[in-house]
């Protein structure tokens, strides 16, 4: 068996969910690094040869190429057959957190903070509506989890392993987290081969 390559760099919470979800499941990857601050995810060879969206994470199974974390996820629980959906209502309930994870939370966290702990740039009108999408986020993942371990129930899936990127990025989050949401963290930092993005990927942005 031919071993995973990952297209990523430690930055990118994306990127993090992938190399997540492989180390977790124990399987031979590899991480490849791609200098995204240097823009070679910008370059007509990385957008022909690796992911035409011009983004990290992607991944290469053999003759299987994939691109966007929540398909990543999705492929690696049907290989590994593990932390995914044990019925049909199960699935659709991982979609639906999956959605609203890339469309109201990682979307806007990873916005904020790019901006602010990455490119270093002063709080604005953006910062503040940025900020203030992620608070009312947060309050619903916050109440949603005030009564279950995981987005579930008592089991991780690739629902949590989505939502929970960015938010072991410790020290470069601009925002509050919520005591239900960091108890939820550290029952997933808890999980056995867990480790944090920057054991798992280089880290690229010189400060």
């Amino acid at each position: 068996m031919s071993q995973i390559q990952l297209y990523c760099m430690g930055e990118s919470g994306n990127s993090y969910k992938a190399a997540l979800m492989l180390e977790l499941c124990g399987f031979d990857w590899k991480p490849i690094t791609v200098d995204f601050f240097g823009g070679q995810t910008r370059t007509p060879e990385y957008r022909r040869d690796v992911n035409e969206m011009g983004e990290v994470p992607a991944m290469v199974d053999g003759a299987t190429s994939l691109s966007q974390s929540g398909v990543i996820l999705d492929y690696l629980a049907e290989k590994s057959s593990k932390f995914g959906a044990s019925s049909p209502e199960e699935r659709r309930e991982i979609l639906r957190w999956t959605l609203f994870d890339n469309h109201k939370f990682t979307s806007y966290i990873a916005t904020l903070r790019y901006m602010i702990a990455l490119m270093k740039m002063p709080e604005s009108p953006v910062t503040e509506f940025l900020r203030g999408r992620i608070t009312n986020s947060m309050k619903i993942i916050d109440g949603h989890l005030a009564s279950r371990k995981f987005l579930l129930g008592d089991k991780p899936t690739i629902a949590d392993i989505s939502m929970v990127g960015y938010l072991f990025y410790e020290g470069e989050l601009p925002f509050d987290v919520t005591p239900n949401v960091v108890a939820w963290t550290e029952r997933i930092r808890a999980l056995p081969r867990w480790k944090h993005p920057y054991e798992l990927m280089e880290r690229t942005k010189q400060n």
